[in-house]
């Protein structure tokens, strides 16, 4: 099996990919939606009280998302203490996700912000790389509603984009029309193809190694 990571950065259009890829017959999971549901998880909840104090919970009990994201990209130490707490369930989650998979589906995206920031490279055959301008990424984030300041600060915690570009096997540029990135994708999705059918798969068997 082939294991793509999609990265990029906030507000470059990964879930615009890797929906597309979805579309042309992929396995495709999100590493957002995956933490999104361990915030609904009672045991995840009790870690991050011990974690962040009470005060990024609604009254409710349930978890404030808005006020962590306050919280966590202004203080970078406390943000990587989220992190490590969480990503060994997000493994998990895959690694479940993997050994369920149908033995003819040879190729599963991945798409995961942080590939290059916690050194994940080595979990994955190929990573692609999501990118546009950082203006542009503004532009889009703010046509959503999300205020410039917080935007800015999400970007600034994150590796430079051409870093990225510079590390990755397969780059997406999305700063164009849609019509032109699904181009671009329907173009890799054959690279992918051909990748996954010469039997290109040592790397991933470390990936199931390293989260068995």
């Amino acid at each position: 099996m082939l294991l793509v990571a999609l990265t990029g950065n906030y507000g470059m259009g990964k879930s615009t990919v890797l929906s597309l890829f979805r579309k042309f017959g992929f396995s495709t999971l999100d590493a957002d939606r995956i933490v999104g549901s361990l915030f609904r998880k009672k045991e995840i909840l009790e870690k991050i009280m011990q974690l962040m104090g009470g005060t990024v919970f609604n009254d409710n009990g349930s978890l404030n998302k808005k006020r962590v994201a306050e919280v966590i990209f202004k203080n970078a130490p406390l943000r990587h203490s989220l992190e490590n707490l969480l990503h060994p369930f997000v493994f998990e989650k895959i690694k479940i996700f993997v050994e369920k998979m149908n033995v003819h589906d040879n190729i599963l995206i991945i798409a995961a912000p942080l590939v290059y920031e916690r050194r994940y490279e080595e979990r994955f055959d190929k990573i692609i790389v999501v990118h546009t301008t950082e203006e542009t990424a503004l532009k889009r984030l703010g046509m959503k509603g999300v205020p410039k300041k917080d935007a800015f600060l999400r970007l600034k915690a994150q590796l430079p984009i051409t870093e990225k570009m510079k590390r990755s096997d397969f780059l997406i540029d999305n700063n164009g029309t849609l019509t032109e990135t699904k181009m671009q994708v329907e173009k890799l999705y054959k690279k992918l193809l051909k990748e996954a059918g010469n039997g290109n798969n040592q790397r991933a068997r470390r990936l199931k190694r390293k989260l068995s």
